[in-house]
C-alpha cells in the first residue's frame, strides 16, 4: 500500500523515537539506565501526547501546549523554558505554575501571545508591555497556570509577564512570587526596541491574576541572566550567567523581600586562588562558548575536592558594555562555563555548569553556605565549594541545564533532578546524594531541550516543559521506586 503523508509522518515518529532509545543505550555503562525505561508509543499521535520515556509505572499528562486559547482569550507562546510551582490557598488539590518563553524577537510572531499577525495584540494595554516596540513588541515573558492535581486538568492560564526578550530560567521567592531573567542584552535601537534588556523581572504568583505592569530588579544585574535562587532569609539571592566565560553573583537586599529596592550585587571568588577559571576545559580560545580546542584539559579543580570561596563586590551593574563578567573576573572571581540552573536545598546551593568539565559536558557544582552567610562574619566562617560531579560519559549525563531537588513531601527527597540541553535525545537525570547518576526520562519527541523542572509543593508531581513545540508536561507514578 502507498504511504500515505500521514502514515509518513506516523513511521518517521516512531523511528525518530526508537532510534533516540538505541542511541542512548550504546555503551555498557548506560545500558541498564535506559532498558529499564518504558518504550515509547508506536505511532505519531500517541507519542504526541506521551514525548517521555519514563520508568515503569511513571504517567505523563501534556498541557498547555503552544498555540492553545488561553483564560484571557490571548494564545499560548511558544518555547517553555523556566518554572516554578505554587500552592493555591485554600485550594489543596490545586497548583499554580508561572513559566517563562524563551522568545528571541528573530522567532517571528507564530510563537508569540498575540496571534501571526499580532491579531490580539489590540485587547491588551500597551503601557503593560515592558517593550512595547516599534509597531512589533518583544513576545517573551511569563505565563500563570492554574492545575488541579486532582483532575489533572488547566482550570486557568493567562499572560503575567510580555514585552521582555529571551526569558529563559528564573527562580520562585520565598513571599510566592516568580523571577523571570532575561538572558539577552539588547541595547535599546531607534525603530526597533524602546529599551535596554538583561534585566530581572518579578512577577506576581496570583491565580486570579492578569497581565500587569513589569517590576524591573535593576540591582540584580544586567548580564545574560540564567537562573535564581533565594535565600530564605529573603535578603539572599543568587543568580546564573548562561556565558562560556561567565559568574556565579549573589544580590543583598539592603530589606528583606523587597528585591527591587536598594542592596549590592556581589561575584563569587576562590579565597585562595584569585580569578579562578573552573572550567577545566582543554587549553583554548574561548569567546561566549565558542571553543577551539588546542591541547590536553587544563585541570584546576578536582572533584570532591571543597575550598574556600568569598564574595566580592561588583559596581556598575547596569554594565552597558556587557562587561560585568570580565570585570568580576579581572577583581578575582570565579570563572564559570554558562552557569544554567541553580536550586538551594538547605544549606546546600547546587549550580549546573551546562559545558563545564574537559569533555565539556558539563559540571555540577555544589556551594556549602556558611553559617554566616551574608553576615560580617562570613569572611573568618567561609563557605565552601565543590565540584559535584563532572560528566565524563555523555551517555549518562549530557550538558546538565535546569535543575530541582525533589521535595520532604516526595520520596526521593533529596535528590537532583536535571535537565539536559545538548544536540539531541535530551531527558532527564538524578543525582543522588552521593553523586551516582541515575536516568530518569528521555525525550523521544525530537532534539529540543528539556527546561522548567519543578516539584507541586506537595511532591506528587513533577512538572517539565518541552521547549519544541513547546508543552508542559506533568509526570506522576511510583516515586518510591526511586529511593537508590
Amino acid at each position: 500500500m502507498p504511504l500515505t503523508r500521514r502514515g509518513f509522518l506516523q513511521v518517521s515518529a516512531t523511528s525518530l523515537a526508537f532510534t533516540a532509545l538505541e542511541r542512548a543505550v550504546r555503551g555498557e555503562g548506560a545500558r541498564a539506565e535506559i532498558s529499564a525505561l518504558q518504550a515509547p508509543p508506536a505511532n505519531a499521535a500517541a507519542l504526541a501526547q506521551a514525548p517521555l520515556a519514563l520508568p515503569p509505572g511513571f504517567e505523563q499528562r501534556v498541557l498547555s501546549p503552544t498555540g492553545t486559547e488561553m483564560s484571557d482569550g490571548l494564545l499560548v507562546p511558544g518555547h517553555h523554558d523556566g518554572m516554578a510551582a505554587f500552592p493555591v490557598e485554600g485550594e489543596g488539590s490545586k497548583v499554580l505554575l508561572v513559566r517563562n518563553h524563551e522568545i528571541d524577537p528573530a522567532f517571528g510572531t507564530k510563537v508569540g501571545a498575540f496571534g501571526e499577525k499580532l491579531e490580539r495584540l489590540r485587547s491588551i494595554d500597551r503601557s503593560l508591555l515592558y517593550d512595547a516596540g516599534y509597531g512589533l513588541p518583544c513576545l517573551g515573558g511569563t505565563t500563570t497556570v492554574v492545575y488541579d492535581l486532582r483532575t489533572r486538568r488547566v482550570e486557568r492560564q493567562f499572560l503575567s509577564l510580555c514585552g521582555t526578550g529571551v526569558n529563559c530560567a528564573g527562580g520562585a521567592t520565598p513571599w510566592g512570587t516568580w523571577i523571570s531573567c532575561e538572558e539577552w542584552t539588547q541595547h535599546a535601537v531607534a525603530d526597533k526596541f524602546e529599551r535596554d534588556h538583561g534585566w530581572a523581572f518579578e512577577v506576581p504568583a496570583d491565580p486570579n491574576g492578569r497581565l500587569t505592569a513589569p517590576r524591573r530588579l535593576p540591582g540584580l544585574g544586567r548580564f545574560k541572566h540564567e537562573a535564581v535562587a533565594c535565600h530564605p532569609n529573603r535578603r539572599i539571592v543568587y543568580l546564573t550567567e548562561d556565558v562560556g566565560d561567565g559568574c556565579l553573583y549573589r544580590f543583598l537586599a539592603d530589606t528583606p523581600g523587597d528585591l527591587a529596592g536598594a542592596g549590592k550585587l556581589q561575584a563569587l571568588a576562590a579565597v585562595e586562588r584569585p580569578s579562578l577559571d573552573s572550567r577545566n576545559w582543554p587549553a583554548e580560545v574561548a569567546k561566549d562558548g565558542r571553543v577551539e580546542r588546542a591541547g590536553d584539559p587544563v585541570i584546576t579543580v578536582r572533584p570532591r575536592e571543597p575550598f574556600a570561596v568569598r564574595w566580592i563586590d561588583v559596581d556598575d551593574v547596569a554594565a552597558p558594555k556587557d562587561d560585568l563578567r570580565m570585570r568580576a573576573f579581572a577583581a578575582g572571581a570565579i570563572r564559570f562555563a554558562r552557569c544554567e540552573g541553580i536550586t538551594l536545598d538547605g544549606d546546600h546551593l547546587y549550580v549546573a555548569s551546562t559545558t563545564g568539565g574537559p569533555a565539556m559536558i558539563g559540571q555540577v557544582w555544589r556551594y556549602r553556605l556558611s553559617d554566616a552567610e551574608g553576615e560580617p562574619l562570613e569572611r573568618e566562617r567561609p563557605a565552601q565549594l565543590e565540584l559535584f560531579v563532572e560528566s565524563t560519559d555523555s551517555r549518562l549525563l549530557r550538558n546538565a541545564d535546569n535543575l530541582t531537588v525533589a521535595p520532604a513531601t516526595n520520596p526521593a527527597a533529596g535528590q537532583l533532578f536535571v535537565c539536559e540541553d545538548c544536540l539531541g535525545n535530551d531527558g532527564i537525570v538524578r543525582i543522588l546524594p552521593d553523586g551516582r547518576v541515575r536516568r530518569f526520562a528521555l525525550n523521544v519527541l525530537n532534539a529540543n531541550e528539556l527546561a522548567g523542572v519543578t516539584f507541586s509543593p506537595d511532591g506528587s508531581t513533577l512538572f517539565v516543559n518541552l521547549q519544541i513545540p513547546g508543552m508542559t508536561i506533568a509526570i506522576t507514578g511510583p516515586w518510591e521506586t526511586l529511593r537508590g
